[in-house]
């Protein structure tokens, strides 16, 4: 990693209120090369509810001034109602926020140090609104760069999962939300009514759990703001980029497959995180040179070349012993038409029929849904989740690499008129440890189409595919391909309201490889670089080091509890004097055989403070659920300290029923 330390007299930083059409103002922050008035430079625009004054400064910091030392005006807004912007937060992707960033981008380049024309980039969140905002084509924008997003907010968001509602992120990741939206903004950025106007957003905000898990079946609700949905509307070139440890990383496979913009893909080895920033796992690579590239072309018109690279650029991992912490992975890269014609290995699951009966607590292994580089958010060995599904062995008897979405193709049938199958595709070593490649769900009732509800026949057969995501690895010779199918997996699938057991038939059954492609070439990058980061310490009361994931079992009870510290690693001390703690947990609870027993519970406690201020807010988001319905508690309570004086802003209960449709 080589940090490049910008010489600041080359950079103007303004912070600025951009105007929307109703009179709200979204609070941003620009790094212009100086002279841009003059000589007019293409806008980059990352746009996200994180807040640029505090969580994602640091990040920020290593970016954004990079592409303005490179001639690009390197803007960063933070969306309606967070942070220093007016207005109410409302949903993921809300209408508001996508017609805010049509105009943002519209705004950005009508300013006089800006050419006209505008680029987009952002991971995760601000991936998501980049492929969103162009699939809406504004006419400035010419080209994004998204990392570790979806074009599927249905079926690969953290909401559901082959039609299968998400236990582990849908309470999480909304406990998260409800969590980052009711923070205050900061007295410096909005003035002295910074707790009159935090009042007024707590108390029109909403838990957004509710309103996931009202929509269980891909609805119009889901189809908004999924750019598959009109991949013609996208005209902008894409550069898509993921990792082979992050959840979206079909998406880049996508965008290849069905774009008519100009496109390409990088996939890594990483996990949700940037691909310059050193986390585990790597090997990182030169990712904002490989990004200036893109905007030299797109934006500037110069011949980088980056129309020649290959379609899809991707890591292959070699295979090594399993362990929860990787931080550089053995593997090569590889160049590849997508979609191309590499072959595919298939193969049968063998003979007669086996049952599949899996213990409920079936998936504590697992590993965490977005691992961050932490320390035991990798799966661990899979030899116990293994002897808890059905194994199916396969000899490898020359070399195979994996490069894609392998396919389960599974005839089998249930005891009830519902059921959920998980597949995992596992490396085998001599050893007889069992790495994790890749996984699938299918949630049975689904199996005709994410948007309807179709009942089994109890008894009867039924032919399904499984669609693993997709993977990049290579089997070696003298160990065994296994494919291990369970009927539960949780945390990160929540069961049916059933006990129920799957009957399969092995005869009939099979599992696809597709193959890297023989016309594969060897490819690399730079080593990485960025910006020189701003300097943070550790504030005093920083809560102290937990373990980051531990599982306990009752052997009389039989409950499996699952305690999780998801270590997002916001407590800070920043340049400016703002002290900002953090501390979350995640406790997931499941009892052997009993569907009214699972429950999962975020907790979280936030406190800032800075010159004759303070504020703290603590929220708790709990699911639990009976065989007909959902039951979610949400609570916040908000106080905030101004000239000595200490005072509750507000304390909110939020109790919800959703009734069960197909989950």
């Amino acid at each position: 990693m080589t940090l490049v330390d910008i010489d600041p007299s080359t950079i103007d930083v303004r912070d600025l209120w951009i105007p929307m059409p109703d009179g709200a103002r979204l609070r941003a922050r620009a790094w212009l090369p100086v002279g841009a008035e003059e000589q007019p430079v293409p806008a980059l625009l990352e746009y996200l509810p994180y807040r640029l004054d505090d969580w994602t400064s640091v990040r920020d910091s290593e970016r954004h001034p990079y592409y303005a030392a490179h001639g690009y005006a390197s803007i960063r807004v933070d969306v309606r109602g967070a942070g220093g912007s007016d207005g109410l937060f409302e949903d993921e992707y809300s209408p508001a926020e996508l017609d805010d960033g049509v105009e943002v981008i519209r705004w950005l380049a009508d300013q006089p140090w800006c050419d006209g024309g505008v680029g987009m980039f952002g991971i995760s969140w601000g991936g998501f609104n980049s492929l969103q905002l162009a699939e809406r084509a504004p006419e400035p924008l010419k080209a994004i760069v998204t990392v570790c997003s979806t074009d599927d907010r249905y079926d690969n968001d953290v909401h559901y999962m082959g039609g299968a509602l998400l236990a582990i992120d849908m309470s999480a990741w909304a406990g998260t939300m409800l969590a980052f939206a009711s923070r205050p903004p900061l007295p410096e950025v909005v003035g002295e009514r910074w707790v009159e106007q935090w009042r007024e957003r707590l108390e029109q905000q909403r838990p957004l759990g509710p309103i996931w898990l009202a929509h269980q079946e891909r609805d119009a609700y889901w189809r908004r703001g999924s750019a598959c949905e009109n991949y013609p509307g996208i005209e902008a070139a894409v550069l898509a980029v993921g990792g082979w440890n992050d959840p979206y990383r079909d998406t880049v496979l996508r965008l290849l497959e069905n774009l008519d913009a100009p496109a390409k893909g990088i996939v890594g080895p990483w996990s949700h995180q940037y691909p310059d920033r050193g986390l585990a796992p790597g090997p990182s690579i030169g990712f904002l040179q490989e990004t200036l590239r893109w905007w030299d072309r797109w934006l500037k018109g110069a011949d980088t070349g980056v129309e020649s690279d290959p379609d899809l650029r991707a890591w292959i991992n070699d295979p090594e012993p399993p362990a929860p912490y990787v931080g550089h992975k053995e593997g090569r890269w590889v160049g590849v038409p997508w979609p191309g014609e590499a072959p595919t290995y298939e193969t049968g699951l063998g003979d007669g029929r086996a049952l599949v009966r899996s213990p409920w607590s079936t998936g504590q292994d697992a590993g965490r849904f977005f691992p961050f580089g932490n320390d035991a958010d990798l799966p661990p060995d899979q030899r116990a989740e293994d002897g808890r599904s059905l194994s199916i062995d396969l000899r490898v008897d020359e070399p195979l690499e994996l490069l894609g979405k392998p396919v389960a193709r599974l005839r089998l049938r249930s005891t009830h008129d519902r059921g959920q199958v998980i597949v995992r595709l596992c490396d085998v070593s001599p050893d007889g440890s069992s790495t994790l490649v890749t996984r699938g769900v299918l949630n049975l009732l689904k199996r005709d189409g994410m948007d309807r509800v179709d009942p089994l026949t109890p008894g009867e057969d039924v032919d399904v595919e499984v669609p693993l995501v997709a993977a990049g690895y290579r089997f070696e010779p003298g160990h065994r391909l296994r494919v291990a199918v369970s009927n539960h997996y949780w945390p990160w699938i929540w069961p049916h309201a059933v006990d129920d057991t799957l009957d399969l038939d092995l005869a009939a059954s099979s599992i696809a490889l597709p193959l890297v492609d023989p016309s594969a070439i060897p490819v690399g990058f730079a080593e990485p670089e960025h910006a020189r980061p701003i300097p943070i310490g550790t504030p005093e009361g920083a809560p102290a080091a937990r373990p980051p994931r531990v599982v306990r079992h009752d052997v009389a009870t039989g409950e499996t509890v699952l305690e999780v510290d998801p270590g997002y690693g916001g407590t800070r001390r920043y340049p400016t004097g703002l002290d900002f703690l953090e501390w979350t947990e995640e406790v997931y609870r499941i009892r052997e055989g009993d569907p009214t027993s699972p429950t999962t519970e975020a907790r979280w406690r936030i406190d800032l403070s800075h010159q004759g201020w303070s504020a703290s807010v603590e929220t708790t988001s709990i699911i639990t659920c009976d065989t007909d319905a959902f039951h979610l508690e949400n609570t916040v309570r908000a106080v905030a300290e101004r000239d000595g004086t200490r005072e509750t802003v507000g304390e909110f209960t939020y109790r919800d029923r959703v009734p069960r449709t197909s989950v």
